[in-house]
C-alpha cells in the first residue's frame, strides 16, 4: 500500500501536470468542439488525441480494433490495469451538443497527469479512444475486439446540466427501418400505388396505443428519414430510425416484441414490404461504488458540488456504450455539471454551453479528479485487491458481459 506522503505527492503532482497542460486541454476541446465529426468519421479528433497522447509519453496504437478513428495509448506496467476511456463524436446538425469534446479533453488530461507515475503508482494505464458513441457502438466492437482485455476497472466522466454520481443509464437498441411499396401517379392512378410511407402512419400509430402497455420506464421514440420524393408520386421507398429503451437488457427483450409487430402492422395494412435492421444493444450501466466513492471525495476537494436533484431528475435516463462496458469490468460514469443557462444535453444551447468557461474548468477537473481516483484506486489496500481480483469481467459489482448501438 502506497505510504500517505507518497500518496499526497503523487495527487500533488498529477493536478500540477494537469494545470500546466490547462492551455493545451481547453485548445483540444476548443477545437474538437469547431470541427463536429460524426460517429467512425471522427478524423482530426482521433488524430489529435494521438497527437498529444504521444508528446505525453504514452505509447499509442492507432486504428485499434479495425476502426480507423479508435486508438490505444499505454503507460506504466503496474498491476492494476485502468482503462481512461475518451469520446469525441458530434451529433447530426447540432454538432457537440452532448459535450464530447469536455470528454475528450478530460481523458487526455488523466492520461497526461498519470502517464509519468504509473509505474511509481502501480498502474498500468490505457487511454481508449472509443468512437461513435452516439450510434455505432464503438466500445461494443473494441470490446470484442479485445481493446478492454486484461483491464481491472474503466472511468469516464460526461457533461450535464449537474452533478452526478449515478446518472440512469438505460439498456437501448436501434432499429432501421424500411418499407418498399410501388410507385403510382397519385391522382391518376392511384389504385396502382402501395405507399410505403403510409406503413410508418400505421406503424406509428400502433406505436401510440402500445404506450398504454408497457412499463413507464420504457421509451420508444424516432424518426422517419425518407416518406417519398414528390407529393404526386405514391412514395414507394420509405425509411426510418428508431430505438427501444428500457431500464434492463432482459426488460429490453420483453419490449423489443411487441414494437416490431408496431411495424410488422404497418406493412400488413397497406401491402408494403418490410425490412428491418436491428443493431446490438447498449446495456445498463452498473456503477461501481467503491470507485464512485473514491471520485467523489476527489472531485468535492476540487469544489465540486453533487445537490440533491430531486426524484424528477434522478428518474431522467439516457444509453451508452460505457454500460456494455460495466458489465465486464467495475466502471464509472459520472456526470461533471456544467451552465447551459436551462439547457440540456442534445439542444443546440448545450452544444454552445460546452465550449464556455463552465466546460473547461470541467475539462481541467474532471482529469484531476479522474487521475486522483486512480491513484486513489491503486493505493487503497481493500479496494485494489477487489478491483484486482475481478480480473478481465470476473466477479465484480459489475456483473456479466453485454453488446451495443445509441446515446
Amino acid at each position: 500500500m502506497t505510504e500517505p506522503a507518497t500518496l499526497a505527492s503523487m495527487k500533488h503532482d498529477a493536478k500540477a501536470r494537469v494545470e500546466a497542460a490547462r492551455d493545451q486541454l481547453l485548445d483540444l476541446s476548443h477545437r474538437i468542439h469547431a470541427d463536429p465529426e460524426l460517429g467512425y468519421e471522427e478524423e482530426h479528433a482521433s488524430a489529435w488525441l494521438c497527437e498529444a497522447l504521444e508528446a505525453g509519453g504514452l505509447q499509442v496504437e492507432r486504428g485499434t480494433s479495425g476502426l480507423p478513428t479508435a486508438f490505444a495509448a499505454r503507460a506504466g506496467s503496474g498491476p492494476l490495469h485502468l482503462a481512461i476511456c475518451a469520446e469525441y463524436d458530434a451529433l447530426p446538425e447540432i454538432g457537440h451538443a452532448c459535450g464530447h469534446n469536455v470528454i475528450a479533453a478530460a481523458a487526455l488530461g488523466a492520461g497526461l497527469a498519470l502517464a509519468p507515475i504509473a509505474d511509481d503508482a502501480g498502474i498500468s494505464l490505457r487511454v481508449l479512444g472509443t468512437p461513435a458513441e452516439e450510434g455505432g457502438g464503438g466500445k461494443i466492437v473494441m470490446l470484442e475486439a479485445g481493446a478492454f482485455d486484461g483491464v481491472h476497472a474503466a472511468m469516464m466522466v460526461h457533461p450535464a446540466p449537474f452533478e452526478m454520481l449515478e446518472f440512469p443509464v438505460i439498456a437501448a437498441t436501434s432499429f432501421d427501418i424500411r418499407y418498399t411499396g410501388k410507385a403510382a401517379h397519385s391522382s391518376a392512378f392511384p389504385e396502382l400505388g402501395i405507399n410505403a410511407a403510409d406503413a410508418f402512419v400505421v406503424a406509428q400509430t400502433a406505436i401510440g396505443l402500445l404506450r398504454e402497455h408497457i412499463r413507464g420506464t420504457d421509451r420508444i421514440h424516432g424518426i422517419v428519414t425518407k416518406g417519398g420524393d414528390a407529393p404526386n408520386v405514391v412514395p414507394e421507398d420509405a425509411t426510418g430510425q428508431w430505438m427501444a429503451r428500457s431500464t434492463t437488457l432482459a426488460e429490453l427483450e420483453d419490449l423489443v416484441p411487441k414494437v416490431l409487430r408496431c411495424f410488422e402492422a404497418g406493412a400488413i395494412a397497406t401491402g408494403a414490404t418490410l425490412d428491418i435492421t436491428r443493431y446490438p444493444p447498449y446495456a445498463e450501466m452498473r456503477h461501481d461504488l467503491g470507485l464512485l466513492e473514491r471520485y467523489r471525495a476527489n472531485a468535492e476537494a476540487l469544489g465540486r458540488l453533487f445537490p440533491d436533484l430531486g426524484e424528477a431528475a434522478k428518474r431522467a435516463s439516457a444509453s451508452t456504450d460505457m454500460g456494455n462496458v460495466s458489465l465486464r469490468f467495475p466502471s464509472i460514469h459520472p456526470m461533471l455539471g456544467i451552465d447551459g443557462q436551462g439547457a440540456v444535453n442534445h439542444q443546440p444551447e448545450f452544444a454552445a454551453a460546452c465550449a464556455a468557461a463552465s466546460a473547461d474548468e470541467a475539462v481541467i477537473a474532471g482529469a484531476v479528479a479522474m487521475a486522483w481516483t486512480a491513484i486513489d484506486a491503486a493505493a487503497d489496500g481493500p479496494l485494489r485487491e477487489r478491483l484486482l481480483a475481478s480480473g478481465d469481467g470476473g466477479p465484480s459489482s459489475g456483473g456479466a458481459a453485454a453488446s451495443g448501438r445509441d446515446a
